[in-house]
């Protein structure tokens, strides 16, 4: 088993930054697939980056390319997202996923395809 726990969101204004971790316990992530996603209010959860367990290839939405990064350090089973540039549409629940299938190297945009998930962060971003 896999827990995944999820900080770092809070309110920022437009333009702001915003560094999210999601921390695991139980297992090492050092061989899984992590994405992360969101769910704004009323709507369904969405992909917005994954990457490869290693770290040698990653994977973004069109809607944060550019401005998003994600990255993950193995030795401390923790995978990051940094937020630039924000705008009031990444306002959401942000939630971190983990394929377990070990050594994938398929980087889903489908949240069915993985098997742990965070509890969640919430990012508020004003205009």
């Amino acid at each position: 088993q896999v827990q995944l726990v999820e900080s770092g969101g809070g309110l920022v204004q437009t333009g702001g930054s915003l560094r999210l971790s999601c921390a695991a316990s139980g297992r090492t992530l050092s061989t899984y697939v992590m994405g992360w996603f969101r769910q704004p209010p009323g709507k369904e959860r969405e992909f917005v980056a994954g990457i490869k367990w290693d770290g040698s290839r990653v994977h973004y939405s069109d809607s944060v390319k550019g401005r998003f990064t994600i990255s993950n350090d193995n030795a401390k089973s923790t995978v990051y997202l940094q937020m630039n540039s924000l705008k009031p549409e990444d306002t959401a629940v942000y939630y971190c996923g983990a394929d377990a299938t070990p050594y994938s190297s398929a980087l889903f945009v489908d949240a069915r395809e993985y098997d742990y998930w965070g509890q969640g962060t919430q990012v508020t971003v004003s205009s």
